[in-house]
């Protein structure tokens, strides 16, 4: 197998991760009772991300996403395992990962206190860009992400959205070839999400830039992500892009069925359907081959059970569906 150094060398890879393990141990009482046990957030992750792609991680919260992004990023050290990014070794060289990459975590409380205008002007300056340099790309990022009227307001008197908006017109400046974005439209209105989406695209097209989502926002990752890597118990069960991954539940479709008030239960035809649904109060979702699903909807939109339906929605195998075949969690999943 090559290294990630000379893989990154060919010009396809820009980061390369290979049997990657991290262990976070048990903690212990004051007695030595264990109070929760060791946790192997990561174990044995291997994969590629290639020049120019949006690749995803995808997963429930706790999958391990966040402990993988650390350890691309150079802010955790694995137990054991390589990350290359664009031929550096960021395990050995951590502090290389900064030159090399734009990060916005789940969490940056570092720019609080500073302006909108200032903490992106600041963060140009950090990365090399001289003092006019910094401005002018200040300046750019602000407008490109309609920021700004809010140019002097302190981060930590905004929105959660728009704070979030603002940390990513940080990571924007200075031009990284990688974007790591963990989560980076929690909180954003539809208008930001386009803005983000539109900036990522931009960067892309113009400047070859390639991006690492993390996310459990499954229409999400449908819409933006070229490729995805789908995450659980810190492991990687599925790496594909999303139309490959649908293929492994093709012959499946999802029959979405709410009830007015309770389910005709009287009825055989749905008595029948109960026991495949997955019910969440008044909703009914269930996973068919099509044959069934077709002629489930023909039981349910006559008679007494069309009397009792409030709506249905007949759909074609989602990211989603495909993580639950793979025998993924769905706790922590966001669907819409």
């Amino acid at each position: 197998m090559s290294t990630g150094t000379e893989q990154a060398e060919q010009g396809g890879t820009v980061c390369a991760v290979r049997d990657l393990i991290k262990t976070y141990p048990a903690t212990r009482g004051r007695r030595g009772v264990a109070r929760t046990p060791a946790v192997r957030a990561s174990d044995g992750i291997t994969l590629d991300i290639r020049r120019g792609e949006i690749f995803g991680l995808l997963g429930p919260n706790g999958a391990g996403k966040s402990t993988l992004v650390r350890q691309l990023t150079g802010l955790l050290r694995p137990d054991s395992g390589s990350v290359h990014v664009l031929g550096h070794d960021v395990v050995r060289h951590p502090e290389r990962a900064a030159r090399l990459l734009g990060y916005l975590g789940q969490e940056s409380t570092a720019l609080d206190e500073m302006t909108v205008a200032l903490a992106v002007e600041t963060t140009g300056r950090l990365r090399g860009l001289g003092p006019y340099e910094a401005r002018a790309e200040r300046d750019a990022v602000l407008a490109e992400l309609a920021l700004d009227g809010l140019a002097d307001r302190p981060l930590k008197k905004l929105s959660g959205g728009q704070r979030r908006l603002a940390c990513f017109a940080a990571v924007l400046t200075g031009d990284r070839p990688l974007l790591v974005l963990d989560e980076p439209t929690t909180g954003m209105d539809p208008v930001a999400r386009r803005a983000v989406w539109a900036a990522v695209d931009r960067r892309r097209a113009e400047r070859g830039a390639t991006v690492l989502l993390v996310t459990h926002n499954v229409l999400e990752a449908e819409t933006v992500l070229d490729r995805v890597a789908v995450i659980d118990r810190g492991k990687v069960i599925a790496c594909d892009t999303p139309g490959g991954l649908k293929e492994r539940v093709s012959d499946e479709v999802r029959l979405d069925l709410v009830w007015r008030d309770r389910p005709p239960l009287d009825v055989p035809e749905v008595a029948a359907l109960e026991s495949a649904a997955h019910v969440a109060g008044r909703r009914w979702t269930l996973r068919l081959p099509a044959d069934r699903a077709r002629a489930a909807v023909a039981d349910v939109t006559s008679g007494a059970a069309f009397a009792a339906l409030d709506d249905f929605t007949l759909a074609t195998p989602s990211l989603e569906d495909v993580y639950l075949a793979l025998g993924g969690r769905a706790e922590g999943l966001v669907k819409a």
